[in-house]
């Protein structure tokens, strides 16, 4: 998998690497500040020119020129900016990917407002079992979810904007080929703000859809989609009487609400440690009718096309140690089939390389 299974970087190679490690993070701050202050943005301007000096960058920014020069010259050691003969600086791609790609925006966000802080709690989490890191925040429960709500902004903002990107992108392939099932009755487990839920229900125009998730989620997702009942009644009739919720903590030993005969889960069972995952889908099973399905929608590092996809997937593992949980991560496709198995599931059928990288497994009662 993307060459893990060898070590042939020369020694100059490895060493360079090496040090790129132990300086990331002034590499990563630089960029945010690169882009947040506007250097990237000037330098995009003036593509057209020859590039601006140091001087010129200060007046355009209102930084001084010492400012602009310390990032500048870390931009250089990036390989997000250039320098000319005549001191004068550009933009590389690599800059203008930092710059206007929506994916590197969203993931710099992420890393920024969402994790930076709270990683100083990572070897914490780590020895604890528990999301140290969410302190940064004022929440001294472990546990991300029931106050993503209430999460201070930008904090709030980078989250839901990097949740709902990924997922947005495989929900119309994945609903394309569930449609094959035929669902009558829909629990989205995990729904969050409900745009799955609102896809379905206009990618089905008979389904029932309910929300399954915690309460303060239930009144975030009701929040969330009056609004888009308001906007689609004059065309869709029907949307609010087909919509339901149910606020349930899935890590209660409580029988989950029966009626459904597709269990939808997206984004969902990475938020769990492994006996908690077996655990949860032993309940789907007692609930689910022998001719269901169960339809997992998930992210796997080994499953990926590009190995910085799967950096990206290993990294934000981390996320969940530091911030989210304390004990979860996004697993390998292996490592989480065992686990579906385990808890009297068989794989019906697996979709990998929907939207950004999502893979679609298909689940039957063994």
């Amino acid at each position: 998998m993307f060459g893990y299974d060898k070590d042939d970087a020369t020694a100059l190679e490895a060493i360079s690497w090496a040090q790129t490690i132990c300086f990331a993070p002034m590499l990563f701050k630089s960029a945010v500040l690169l882009k947040r202050l506007g250097i990237f943005a000037a330098l995009k301007a003036a593509h057209h020119t020859s590039g601006l000096t140091t001087a010129e960058l200060a007046q355009q920014t209102g930084l001084s020129a010492y400012a602009v020069g310390v990032l500048l010259d870390m931009g250089l050691s990036g390989r997000m900016v250039i320098e000319d003969d005549q001191g004068r600086f550009s933009l590389t791609k690599t800059g203008s990917f930092l710059l206007d790609d929506r994916m590197c925006s969203i993931n710099l966000d992420f890393t920024e407002d969402v994790c930076y802080q709270a990683l100083d709690q990572l070897e914490a989490s780590l020895k604890a079992g528990r999301a140290e890191g969410l302190k940064v925040f004022g929440f001294d429960d472990g546990l991300i979810y029931p106050h993503l709500s209430s999460l201070p902004e930008p904090a709030r903002s980078s989250w839901f904007t990097y949740d709902h990107f990924y997922s947005d992108a495989a929900f119309a392939p994945a609903l394309r080929l569930i449609s094959a099932l035929n669902p009558r009755h829909i629990f989205d487990v995990g729904g969050n703000t409900g745009r799955f839920a609102q896809a379905a229900l206009h990618a089905f125009p008979e389904v029932q859809v309910t929300i399954v998730d915690l309460k303060e989620q239930i009144e975030l997702a009701q929040r969330e989609l009056s609004q888009q009942e308001r906007n689609h009644c004059e065309q869709d009739q029907s949307f609010a009487s087909r919509l339901s919720f149910a606020a349930v903590n899935v890590l209660e030993d409580k029988p989950f609400p029966r009626g459904a005969d597709l269990w939808w889960m997206s984004q969902f069972l990475d938020c769990f440690a492994p006996e908690e995952i077996v655990a949860i889908l032993k309940r789907v099973h007692a609930a689910l009718p022998e001719t269901g399905t169960l339809c997992i929608l998930e992210l796997f590092p080994d499953a990926q096309r590009f190995a910085a996809a799967a950096l990206a997937l290993n990294a934000t593992s981390l996320y969940f140690t530091a911030l989210a949980n304390g004990n979860s991560r996004f697993y390998r496709s292996s490592d989480f089939i065992a686990l579906v198995e385990k808890a009297g599931f068989k794989l019906h059928a697996r979709h990998d390389n929907l939207g950004l990288g999502h893979t679609l497994l298909l689940c039957h009662k063994a």
